[in-house]
């Protein structure tokens, strides 16, 4: 059975991900046929389907981020991200269903730190062989303004 702990387990791997810029790593937190979307809290109460960002497969996942390292400009930076811990809705052999508060720092090439985002990842977990991979992430950002630089996955 999935439990907190293993969950607790992949967001500080995801987190490492991203946060270490080992970009190419993120699509692989995903099923081939996935749910990933960034929106904010209004868009979810009102239940919009529009996302910020948008992809419903790993391939769309793997596109983005090649389009970071290849095609897009933007300013350089990182993030830090600080996960909450995770309220596990239900859980069984074969997935969960969990919500997990986060904090993401952003740091600038010049050193400057500001609070970029906050909110929850409302995510749907599978178990395929011994692995949690995310079927569904829906990145449910506090703040309805968006900030122009978001390049990198929350």
């Amino acid at each position: 059975m999935v439990d907190v702990l293993a969950i607790c387990a992949f967001h500080a791997a995801y987190a490492h991900a991203i946060d270490s810029d080992e970009l190419e790593r993120w699509p692989s937190f995903f099923t081939e046929r996935c749910h990933y979307r960034i929106t904010h809290v209004e868009n979810e109460r009102e239940k919009l389907p529009a996302g910020i960002v948008y992809a419903d497969s790993r391939a769309m996942l793997e596109d983005r981020i090649a389009a970071l390292r290849e095609a897009n400009i933007y300013e350089r930076h990182r993030y830090r991200h600080l996960l909450g811990m995770p309220l596990v809705e239900s859980a069984d052999g074969g997935g969960a269903v969990a919500r997990t508060p986060f904090m993401v720092s952003r740091i600038m090439h010049s050193g400057e730190t500001g609070l970029f985002a906050t909110g929850e990842y409302r995510d749907r977990f599978v178990l395929q062989g011994n692995r949690l991979l995310l079927a569904e992430r829906v990145v449910v950002c506090d703040s309805t303004v968006t900030d122009t630089l978001l390049a990198l996955p929350l």
